[in-house]
């Protein structure tokens, strides 16, 4: 796949796998988190199949504290250039810190995922100049706290209005539209009725023209859903995939490379109508 061919995708879409290296991501925290590791599961996700690898240095779980810009530096860098080195698979960086958006797309990543919608103080003239696409991602909030007590009046529209506004901002920093991508932001500030409710609009975001990454994999959503542990969730991940995928989302990100392309091959064949 070509590092930009997703932002035209819609049926099948892209998978995206995850990469964390961190000691604390809710689901794979610490699993890979020596250079050899990291790479030796890229490679394993690229042999199943995966489109773009999204490389991960600061967790993003409820109730985590954010890392220097040092130490993300230090767990993000190496990794993308190994992994560019041996693959020419896209690269993705999920970040929201300008320095590593900048090295990390030197280095070789093709694409910035930012759970913060370029909105810490650089990012926006950052991703304006590395020229890569970009995906923004709502989150009431942050980390640390955005689990405490989330609310909204009309939940899918002040997700739309945030998306339109962060993307307002990215165009007029020099950011082409078409290279915009948004991610609702599932489990980030929500409830779970929060997170059923921007499921069922998919195709209203799908609508705005706008690539849409949905990232469900393995979350608390799915816990509250099912019943089900972290490492139980596979089932339900798969049909949350199969919604988005039958929906039109671009980008699918999960940790379950190999299942999800199964699951999205067969929803992609429903939608054309090839069963």
């Amino acid at each position: 796949m070509k590092p930009n061919s997703f932002l035209s995708m819609t049926h099948p879409p892209a998978v995206m796998g995850v990469l964390n290296v961190t000691p604390d991501s809710f689901s794979d925290g610490g699993r890979h988190a020596t250079l050899e590791l990291a790479l030796r599961h890229a490679l394993s996700m690229q042999d199943e199949g995966a489109d773009i690898i999204d490389v991960g240095g600061e967790s993003s779980r409820p109730g985590a504290a954010p890392v220097s810009v040092a130490e993300e530096l230090d767990r993000v860098c190496p990794v993308i250039e190994r992994l560019r080195s041996a693959s020419d698979i896209a690269i993705s960086v999920d970040t929201s810190t300008p320095a590593v958006m900048l090295e990390a797309v030197r280095l070789g990543a093709s694409m910035i995922n930012d759970i913060r919608a370029l909105s810490r103080e650089g990012a926006l003239e950052a991703v304006s100049r590395c020229g890569v696409p970009v995906c923004l991602m709502h989150m009431q909030g942050a980390p640390a706290t955005m689990q405490q007590n989330p609310a909204y009046t009309d939940v899918v529209a002040e997700v739309e209005q945030f998306l339109i506004a962060r993307t307002d901002a990215a165009v007029a920093a020099g950011i082409s539209r078409s290279r915009i991508a948004w991610d609702p932001g599932f489990g980030f500030g929500k409830t779970i009725q929060h997170n059923l409710q921007l499921l069922q609009a998919l195709p209203k975001f799908v609508a705005s023209g706008h690539p849409l990454l949905v990232g469900v994999s393995r979350k608390s959503m799915l816990g509250h859903l099912t019943g089900r542990p972290v490492d139980q969730r596979l089932a339900a991940g798969l049909a949350v995939a199969t919604i988005a995928a039958q929906a039109g989302a671009a980008v699918i990100r999960t940790h379950d490379v190999r299942e999800t392309i199964d699951a999205v091959k067969v929803a992609a064949a429903f939608v054309r109508g090839q069963l």
